[in-house]
């Protein structure tokens, strides 16, 4: 698989179920969508295997948790599967308690076939692996993490990532490892490097 992390986003388009498809006659529910719609805002592209399984639930309605928090961010969530979006559709609807996604919080993408998928290199036989692309608003992918289908992904590491990518991207330092908000970084040259160090072990 081809890392795509700092190239440029591939191209998608397609029809998305969106949160607001309350009932059977509510045609605008389904939305044509494409890469292009997002330029300019940071974009978690969050693919998954299928809808009515069992662990894709517990990603999606834990990523829709923190949609709000992500939203003051200006990031935008666009899930992903080989679904079609009348599964989509029936899914979104399904109580919890069934295994559905009741009140999920960000749109699905209809992805027959899995085109989007390969673009992405995450297509796995007929299905998505659990991938995430964090793009931002230049179009360039700048976080990737690939899960294999048998367990899930952190949502805290999602939201973390967005803390550190953006800081790293307005200020024009690097964020440590497990960084976050408030924590020291670095500016990218030795004697930075140096403070960092020194002060992390006076802390110790």
């Amino acid at each position: 698989m081809e890392c795509l992390v700092t190239s440029k986003a591939p191209d998608f388009s397609g029809t998305m179920v969106h949160p607001s498809f309350k009932s059977d006659t509510n045609l605008d529910g389904f939305k044509p969508t494409k890469l292009e719609d997002y330029k300019g805002k940071w974009l978690y592209l969050f693919f998954y295997p299928f809808d009515f399984t069992f662990v894709c639930p517990t990603e999606l309605l834990a990523m829709s948790e923190v949609v709000p928090q992500l939203k003051e961010l200006g990031v935008e969530v666009l899930g992903v599967s080989v679904d079609s979006k009348f599964s989509h559709f029936n899914w979104m609807r399904a109580p919890v308690e069934e295994g559905g996604v009741s009140g999920l919080q960000f749109p699905l993408l209809e992805d027959l076939g899995g085109v989007v998928a390969e673009r992405y290199g995450v297509k796995s036989g007929t299905k998505a692996l659990r991938a995430s692309f964090l793009i931002n608003p230049e179009g360039t992918v700048v976080h990737a993490t690939v899960n294999d289908t048998s367990f899930g992904r952190s949502v805290k590491e999602h939201v973390r990532t967005v803390h550190a990518a953006q800081y790293a991207s307005k200020h024009g330092e690097v964020c440590p490892m497990d960084w976050d908000e408030g924590a020291p970084t670095m500016k990218g040259n030795f004697e930075s490097k140096k403070d960092y160090f020194t002060n992390k072990r006076k802390k110790k």
